[in-house]
């Protein structure tokens, strides 16, 4: 019996089948395979033997019609009736198999040239309406037929197995195994009737002399010696000659005929010439990944050298199996005549002698399991006399056989996109969305070409379309894992491709589970000791490197910079992509597995990350862990996040939040908080601290309105639970008061940390560090309501009982200088603030070190004092060293770096340097837009700051407009009566003035005066400096009498509250004494506060 595999298509089928009966002339031929089923009756797996083919695509298109002229060939009479024989008695299943369930049809088949999955197109309905009787539809057996007729009418007949309905479902069927089962029954169907073609065939002729009486043989017995109507022995030519004397094939033996698509590699084609041409190399291992396109590599190499070697063999050595098989076939293409004389094992050693007998040659194996297996053949060869090249998934032992591994990494992004268009029918440039796919396939080639082949059969009007594919990987993951186009081999599709290597590491169910929970983690840079929870060594460490030696994971080496190295691991993407998606038909994806491996990975990532996130010394851990949180968070649902994933969002997002990253930090926490009303109860201690931290959050991107309400109902439930007088009932009341605070809710804001205080005396006493805590926040709500003087005294008292209390070196005693100074400076005492700030800082940088946060934050707070007190050179130097520093710790990004660029701009402009100042406010506004987006405060006052910056450099009608949009937005996300709102109007108001438009400043001035008299009290500095800044206008407006009187009562304001140092108190006084002297004098500043 011969075999030959035709392919798709009745022209090729047509052309194979006119060559295999040429070259084996046979005395009869069956046709098997798949086909669509077109009766409701037949089922899917049924098998339809054909009575007759009926080759449908014939026609004539005239006057607007259609006029079908088929043809039909009968199949042959004996054939079908041993078909129908063996149906009427029950004889397709082999005695002993199990039993398997199908019926067997006898009718006529359809066969055309396209594809059929629709009961509703053009062929559909020709198929209803002229070959009604069809019972299935196929593309091959026409071809097969016709060269079976003209072939002097050899018996020919078509077995077809029903893989689908033709009806729209044709995928779903495919990725349910519809086309193995429908094959493997229609192969059934097509041996039971060439056993009984044999038999009857023997029992007319005889056995052939010298053969064993016909009952003794098997049924491949039978076969083989009944349908080749050539028989020659080995005796018939004599003893075999000496191999030496065997001439080389003419052409290479095995080798892919060529390589489709082949784009790139030319650095890894470079390296295999410079290794393969130069000795004493003799075997060459290219190792890689599953899909990553290492045989096509090796196929590319030897079409392209051939002429180079006296032999080029190429063997599918995936077992000793397969390269018996491959020497046995390289054999017959030597000696043709061989395959009826000798056995696949003698062919083999033929095989094998006469590479050890030639030289020049090149031996290519393909797909190797281990280097093991090579061991017999290459001791006998010799691979000195030639070259062997060996191509497998198995990254380990090619030393051991004298062998050069190279591991083949993915594409470069051009190469996979110039694959992955031209698969597609297109190019590049018309592929829309091919590089977003190509990156969300790993540059990984075979996923590449199946997606390709997808795509260009599945194409619309537009053409291939990447991003509809995306849409459906999206969607329908474990399907499009398995498809390609119909010739797409099931078998080698990302979705089966590494299966093959968890099947051949079944011994090793850990490698299993360590690969599934990989996959949950960001594809690069994995800490081993993530996995550290799964098992004990050295059991974990074999693992690893078992999926390492197939090249499933890669040892990264450690990072340097970790003070604790952890080996680090990678993955591809798409076996990570793959590795997800549950699969009932795959052991190793089965969905009850992959959901283990998921809550296992949250588990570990728990485990792992390394606690307080507002200690600076965790943040190194934290920023390592990052990605594979990312990565954790956007594989898994809030459906399916365990108490162990709550944690761990939740613990990454006060780290996002503390490095800047609001918009992150608020998604992460919202969903721990989400998922613990889900999973516990409403008052459960977890649900309320996950609610506090995400009302937090809220409060740091500006969103109050959010935060609030949160804040109080943890308060209610705190009190309710706990009591009013619990510690953690106190600290949600202090973030309330923090929160009203930030608001500018200054009447609620005292009270609250005034009764916090209280309670902390009473409950804690006077020396805890909570009790502590809430003076400065009592002392930082004073300093808002414009109370410097009992804001000075309680940053006093609090800064002697830390040191007392706590040490001089105390972290939170540096805090406590740091406060005071600040208090001092909005008194405009910077006698006393200047020396504090200089000794804060150098405190932290001793304490706490160079790149400590709070030190990179002193240092800041130092510069801007200095800006304060006029000492410009000094605070340019020091506010430039502070950015360097917290880009170098902090990052670009970062809000705190932000905040340097705008203080440094800030003093560049103190300093009349308005050329590098705007630019640098103008990058900052960019880049808070960027970062926290445009309702944010800090962007808000980002703004304000070019406006003012564009006022100093006389661009008013820039500064104005600017002002203008900075006091809508602040009213539209602060609203009218926050602070933060007032100061925007004072600062518009400011610039009318600047631009002389004083008939819109005085207004302005007046109304945000009343304003901050009725919410900030008429002792508040910033009252006080509004009033100022309307005196001054009306001086410009020449309503002197009135300016004297605002000046007056200002100035009096100012003496009592700020004292006559303070920087506004000598404004005012100098505005008043120029003003009283009738005119500007020489020497006296004037102008707005």
């Amino acid at each position: 019996m011969a075999l030959a595999r035709t392919g798709q298509g009745n022209t090729s089928a047509g052309v194979i089948t006119e060559r295999a009966i040429e070259v084996f002339e046979p005395a009869a031929l069956i046709f098997v395979g798949v086909a669509g089923g077109l009766k409701d009756d037949i089922d899917l797996g049924d098998v339809v033997v054909a009575t007759r083919v009926y080759a449908v695509h014939g026609a004539k298109e005239q006057d607007g019609r259609s006029l079908v002229r088929p043809r039909a060939f009968e199949t042959d009479h004996e054939l079908l009736d041993f078909a129908q024989h063996l149906d009427a008695v029950g004889g397709w299943v082999p005695d002993g198999a199990a039993d398997v369930s199908f019926r067997v049809h006898f009718a006529p088949v359809a066969s055309g040239e396209v594809v059929l999955n629709s009961r509703d197109t053009p062929l559909a309905r020709q198929l209803h309406e002229h070959f009604n009787d069809a019972a299935a539809v196929e593309m091959e057996s026409a071809g097969v037929a016709q060269a079976a007729h003209l072939n002097r009418g050899l018996a020919m007949l078509t077995v077809r197995g029903i893989s689908d309905k033709a009806d729209g479902r044709k995928h779903a069927a495919d990725a349910a195994g519809g086309q193995p089962e429908a094959a493997a029954r229609a192969a059934l169907v097509a041996v039971a009737v060439l056993d009984e073609f044999a038999a009857r065939r023997r029992s007319d002729t005889g056995p052939p002399p010298g053969d064993p009486p016909a009952e003794g043989l098997s049924a491949a017995g039978t076969v083989s010696a009944v349908l080749g109507r050539s028989s020659h022995s080995l005796g018939a030519f004599g003893p075999l000659p000496p191999v030496a004397g065997v001439a080389a094939t003419a052409r290479p033996v095995g080798v892919p005929g060529r390589v489709p698509l082949f784009v790139g590699r030319a650095h890894e084609l470079a390296e295999l010439e410079r290794a393969l041409s130069a000795g004493p190399v003799v075997v060459q291992a290219v190792h890689g990944l599953g899909g990553i396109g290492k045989s096509a590599l090796a196929a590319r190499y030897a079409l392209m050298h051939a002429g180079e070697y006296s032999q080029v063999v190429w063997i599918t050595a995936e077992d000793p199996a397969g390269i018996e098989a491959g020497l046995a076939r390289f054999a017959l293409s030597l000696e043709p005549q061989l395959g009826t004389s000798l056995p696949i094992e003698a062919l083999a050693a033929r095989a094998t002698g006469w590479l050890a007998a030639h030289s020049g040659w090149l031996l290519v194996l393909d797909n190797v399991v281990a280097p093991s297996d090579l061991d017999e053949l290459l001791a006998a060869t010799g691979t000195e006399q030639g070259r062997v090249l060996v191509t497998s998934r198995t990254a380990v032992g090619w030393s051991r056989i004298g062998a050069t591994p190279v591991r083949l990494g993915v594409l470069a992004p051009d190469e996979a996109l110039a694959l992955l268009a031209a698969t597609a029918g297109t190019t590049p440039e018309r592929l829309d969305g091919g590089t977003l796919l190509c990156e969300r396939l790993g540059f990984l080639p075979l996923a590449l070409v199946q997606a390709g082949a997808y795509m260009a059969q599945n194409q619309s009007v537009r053409g291939p379309d990447a991003h509809d594919y995306l849409r459906l990987l999206d969607r329908y993951p474990a399907e499009m894992y398995a498809l390609g186009d119909e010739d797409t081999d099931p078998e080698r599709t990302v979705a089966r491709v590494w299966r093959v290597t968890l099947d051949r590491l079944a011994d090793s169910p850990l490698a299993g589970r360590v690969l599934r929970v990989l996959a949950w983690f960001a594809p690069d840079a994995i800490p081993s000791c993530l996995l550290d929870g799964l098992a004990a060594q050295p059991a974990l460490g074999r693992a690893i490197n078992q999926l390492a030696a197939y090249n499933m994971v890669v040892h990264m080496g450690s990072d340097p910079n970790d003070p604790t190295p952890d080996p680090l691991l990678s993955v591809h993407r798409l076996v990570q992509a793959v590795t997800r998606v549950p699969d009932p038909a795959d052991p190793h994806r089965t969905p009850e597995i992959i959901d283990e491996a998921r809550d296992q990975a949250a588990t570990l990532l728990h485990v792992e990350l390394p606690g307080d996130p507002e200690d600076s010394a965790t943040w190194p851990r934290y920023q390592r862990l990052m990605p594979h949180v990312d990565a954790f968070s956007e594989y898994g649902t809030p459906e399916t996040d365990t108490p162990d994933a709550l944690w761990v969002l939740n613990d990454a997002g006060r780290f996002a939040l503390r490095q800047g990253a609001v918009e992150q930090a608020i998604q992460y926490l919202a969903r721990a908080y989400q998922g613990s009303l889900r999973l516990l109860r409403v008052d459960h201690p977890d649900v309320l601290v996950y609610a506090n931290n995400l009302a937090l959050a809220y409060e740091r991107a500006g969103d109050l309105g959010r935060a609030v309400p949160l804040l109080k109902h943890i308060v209610t439930e705190r009190c309710r639970i706990l009591g009013e007088d619990h510690l953690d009932t106190l600290t949600a009341l202090a973030n309330l008061a923090g929160v009203h605070q930030a608001a500018g809710d200054l009447d609620r804001t005292i009270p609250l940390q005034e009764r916090i205080l209280e309670a902390r005396l009473r409950v804690l006493g006077e020396d805890h560090r909570d009790t502590l805590a809430a003076r400065a926040d009592l002392a930082s709500g004073f300093a808002s309501a414009g109370k410097v003087e009992r804001s000075i005294e309680l940053h006093e008292l609090n800064l002697a009982e830390r040191c007392r209390v706590l040490g001089e070196d105390h972290p939170d005693t540096l805090v406590s200088r740091a406060n005071l100074a600040s208090a001092l400076k909005a008194a405009g005492r910077l006698d006393r603030a200047l020396p504090l700030y200089e000794q804060s800082f150098g405190d932290a940088r001793r304490v706490l070190g160079e790149d400590n946060p709070a030190t990179l934050t002193a240092g800041n707070n130092f510069a801007i004092a200095c800006r304060a007190a006029g000492d410009l050179t000094r605070a340019v130097s020091l506010l430039e060293r502070a950015l360097a520093d917290r880009i170098r710790v902090l990052g670009e990004d970062h809000p705190d770096t932000l905040s340097s660029r705008s203080n440094l701009a800030s003093a560049y402009r103190a300093a009349g340097n308005l050329e590098k100042a705007i630019p640098l406010y103008e990058s900052n506004l960019d880049d808070r837009l960027r970062e926290l987006g445009e309702d944010h405060p800090d962007t808000l006052a980002a703004r304000n700051s070019l406006a003012v910056a564009y006022k100093a450099a006389g661009d008013f009608s820039k500064a104005i407009t600017l002002h203008e949009d900075a006091l809508e937005e602040f009213h539209r996300v602060l609203g009218a009566d926050h602070p933060a709102t007032l100061t925007a109007r004072n600062n518009l108001a400011s610039s009318y003035r600047a631009a002389g438009d004083l008939g819109r400043a005085i207004p302005l001035y007046e109304l945000t005066l009343a304003d901050r008299i009725r919410i900030l009290g008429e002792d508040h500095p910033a009252t006080l400096t509004t009033s100022a800044n309307l005196g001054s206008a009306l001086r410009a407006a020449g309503e002197l009498d009135q300016a004297v009187s605002v000046y007056e009562k200002t100035l009096h304001a100012c003496h009592r509250v700020l004292g006559a140092d303070h920087p506004l108190s000598r404004t005012v006084a100098r505005n008043l004494a120029a003003l009283r002297g009738d005119g500007d004098s020489p020497g006296n500043r004037t102008g707005s506060a």
